[in-house]
């Protein structure tokens, strides 16, 4: 139901920034404070830089709290997210400059009250042990100064992110017209041409299948693979957890300092080397989901350039609670075109599909350009159904977009839709109703989705004025971090 709408909810940023905009709390991932030279600005907010090294402090600090490992933290795509996360706070922190945004005392001090490590302070008899708070400020590299100010700018961002959400108002008049048009009933016959019908009717001959691979040699490409070896650290449920700590440590760093084998860290610990050939950047096939090469987090690392290309082990990563791997990779396999006597029958399934889905395509033309000149017969159709964007039966996607975009003033009308693999559908529009009932739940959540995606753009028209009211100005593209150093 309501699909078109519903498909674009995972881009509200609204409903994201409220998740992601605290960013100088207890715990907090970047502070106003930092200049660095320009050779390391990636971008200006009202003259001050975000940099390089700003952006790789924050990655490592992020990964770390998500349990993510060095190289997620140092991935182009995750500190790509956080330099986004980081703008979209100096353009608030501007806004909120701007505007000259004021938290009030009490507020402050209830906001404070909500944090589960500053509750955690009160003593039984209600006192508030201030040493305690003061240490944990200092283990956190904070000040009481500090930690207040960031407290009343996450306020401040607070007040204004909801502000601007209170801005657009419910639509009633538009929700109930957007509600008629998906309860808008069609009454509707199909008349299938489907490859598989055609199969039959092709014989490829050895000729056209030779032809085929040779121009599409890419289709028959194996992807890179390689064969690994790999060590696995388990907790003994009888085991004291500090000695299983210090295993876990000398594990990590044994693997991590020497790195060219995975032998001294299993001598060390008294570990089996364990190997696995065939893995794919998908993982491993035909292993338990629990099993290390089934990890996406191993898996990554493996395809990382230091165990590709440089055959060092990977970081130790914790796959689950008492649970370490460290792996390396033993062999490399290319990328390579597969020979035409190894893909000889897919050559022929692919021919032969192809050539049957044109048959179907051609059938369906010419069957089309009949009924144009006779569109009352309806030789060869289904029994009609009413179908709607609520009730959609068995359309989706093209198929339903093409049916109920005809003119429902020219009926009856036909529309013809081709779907790659399958065929040919010809669809017949005889009616258009609406129905009898209304479903009042179906409006309600139809109407707050419209509500939600009007949030979204005005958030976003808010952003935009800030953002140009900021100056940002990119001075330097945020790039791929080097084996000589994060961020260069």
């Amino acid at each position: 139901m309501f699909d078109s709408v519903r498909k674009h909810q995972k881009i509200l940023q609204l409903v994201l920034m409220l998740f992601i905009v605290p960013s100088f709390a207890l715990f907090g991932i970047s502070s106003y404070s930092e200049f660095m030279d320009k050779e390391t600005d990636i971008v200006k907010v009202n003259g001050k830089p975000i940099t390089a090294q700003e952006v790789d402090m924050a990655a490592k600090r992020q990964a770390e709290r998500v349990g993510g490992n060095t190289q997620i933290a140092q991935s182009l795509p995750f500190r790509q997210a956080i330099l986004n996360e980081l703008l979209q706070q100096r353009i608030l922190g501007f806004a909120i400059g701007d505007l000259r945004l004021q938290v009030g005392k009490q507020e402050l001090v209830n906001s404070l009250q909500k944090i589960p490590q500053i509750r955690a302070l009160y003593r039984q008899d209600g006192a508030f042990d201030d040493a305690r708070f003061k240490q944990l400020l200092a283990s956190n590299g904070m000040n009481e100064e500090q930690f207040y100010a960031s407290q009343s700018f996450d306020l401040k961002i607070q007040q204004l992110v909801n502000s601007v959400a209170r801005t657009e108002l419910a639509n009633p008049k538009l929700s109930e017209i957007i509600s008629s048009l998906y309860e808008t009933e069609r009454q509707v016959q199909t008349l299938q041409f489907t490859a598989k019908d055609y199969l039959g009717k092709v014989n490829p001959s050895q000729e056209e299948l030779q032809a085929f691979y040779e121009a599409n040699a890419k289709l028959f490409e194996r992807s890179e693979y390689i064969d690994v070896e790999y060590i696995v650290l388990k907790a003994d449920p009888k085991e004291d957890s500090k000695a299983f700590n210090e295993r876990a440590d000398q594990f990590a760093n044994i693997t991590y300092d020497q790195s060219d084998s995975l032998k001294p860290a299993a001598d060390k610990l008294r570990l089996s080397i364990q190997s696995q050939k065939e893995v794919t950047r998908g993982g491993a096939s035909g292993v338990s989901k629990d099993h290390p090469l089934a990890n996406p987090k191993v898996v990554q690392s493996l395809f990382g350039d230091e165990a590709l290309k440089n055959k060092r082990n990977i970081e130790a990563v914790q796959i689950s609670p008492g649970v370490f791997v460290s792996a390396r990779v033993v062999t490399l396999h290319p990328a390579q075109i597969l020979s035409y006597k190894d893909v000889a029958t897919e050559v022929k399934r692919q021919v032969t599909q192809r050539s049957a889905e044109k048959l179907a395509s051609d059938a369906a033309i010419e069957k089309f350009a009949n009924l144009e000149k006779d569109p009352q017969s309806t030789t060869g159709f289904s029994s009609s159904s009413w179908i709607s964007r609520n009730k959609p039966g068995n359309l989706v996607g093209a198929s339903m977009d093409k049916v109920m975009s005809v003119n429902a003033d020219k009926l009856p009308a036909l529309v013809s839709v081709f779907i790659p693999g399958i065929g040919t559908t010809i669809y017949r529009i005889d009616q258009v109703r609406q129905p009898a009932t209304v479903d009042a739940k179906a409006h309600k959540a139809q109407a707050q989705q419209i509500q939600a995606l009007a949030a979204q753009s005005e958030f976003s028209g808010f952003m935009n004025y800030w953002r140009n009211s900021a100056g940002v100005k990119t001075i330097n593209p945020l790039k791929a971090v080097s084996s000589g150093g994060a961020g260069s």
